[in-house]
């Protein structure tokens, strides 16, 4: 939907008819006043005081009615807004302003509803997302961490045969070259977000591409019994081969961590047109609809 701008004015026409009236109105009882009380009596002491009771009267009057006016009008709607700006401030994100027009009645009190309520959320949704980075990046980092402790340890042992301490050692290089991606990938995907690196375009072979990734993770995928099928077409494009590989190594290896022993990966890029269309899919548990 497409979002209608707020109008800036000076001033409110209903508000300046309202304030006009109300003015006409005192004027008008003060000199109907002025008449009453001169027609009863001709001490013009006691007309100037009883005029200026009637003035006093009609002004407090006045006064009263503006503050309530501010009160609901004004105090109200800013309240509200400074009591969710105090809870975003404090990292309650979930707070929400009731707006108090229909959308054609817009204010600027309402478009500022609005505006902190969609802020709210996307700061919600950015926590939610840190959360779930900061916790699976932890449990990634604890794996090679507890490969490299648990064969550093082994290899320690002075009774462990040549052929063993050998294995254990190309364990420790393949674990620590595991982290070493991990950490790299974790970088790579911060400057992103910060758009602190840009793509540096080039003619690539997708193909060649997906395949060395795929390749990359023949010892794992031979370890769980997966069963790998791809259908890769010839296919070049210019894009950035760095980015694109971040991307499907993510892609591969989620599909091997959330397939059970066993299970299949399917590897397929296809050219439909001018459109290249790269598809990773496995038999694991998938992703919700939600």
């Amino acid at each position: 939907m497409k979002r209608k701008g707020y109008k800036k004015s000076s001033f409110s026409i209903a508000g300046v008819i309202c304030f006009f009236v109300l003015i006409a109105l005192v004027m008008q009882i003060a000199i109907l006043s002025y008449d009453y009380i001169s027609s009863r009596t001709d001490n013009i002491f006691l007309i100037a005081i009883l005029v200026f009771i009637v003035i006093v009267m009609l002004s407090a009057f006045c006064v009263t009615f503006d503050v309530i006016r501010r009160k609901i009008m004004i105090d109200r709607p800013v309240q509200k807004i400074l009591s969710a700006t105090e809870k975003i401030a404090s990292g309650d994100f979930s707070v929400r302003i009731d707006v108090s027009h229909s959308y054609s009645d817009y204010n600027a009190y309402d478009y500022i509803a609005e505006n902190l309520n969609i802020m709210a959320g996307e700061l919600g949704k950015s926590e939610m997302l840190n959360s779930d980075f900061i916790s699976s990046v932890s449990h990634e980092i604890k794996t090679p961490l507890a490969i490299i402790q648990s064969y550093a340890g082994a290899l320690a042992k002075d009774d462990l045969d040549p052929d063993m301490r050998k294995k254990y050692a190309e364990t420790l290089v393949s674990a620590s070259n595991r982290l070493s991606g991990l950490v790299s990938n974790i970088l790579k995907l911060n400057k992103l977000e910060n758009q602190s690196i840009k793509p540096e375009f080039e003619l690539i072979n997708l193909t060649a591409q997906l395949s060395e990734s795929i390749i990359a993770f023949e010892d794992i995928i031979e370890k769980k019994k997966l069963e790998l099928d791809c259908d890769l077409d010839d296919v070049k494009i210019v894009s950035s081969s760095a980015h694109l590989e971040l991307v499907w190594n993510n892609l591969i290896s989620n599909a091997i961590k959330f397939t059970d022993e066993g299970g299949k990966i399917s590897v397929s890029l296809k050219r439909l047109g001018n459109s290249v269309i790269v598809k990773i899919s496995d038999s694991g548990c998938g992703i919700s609809p939600e």
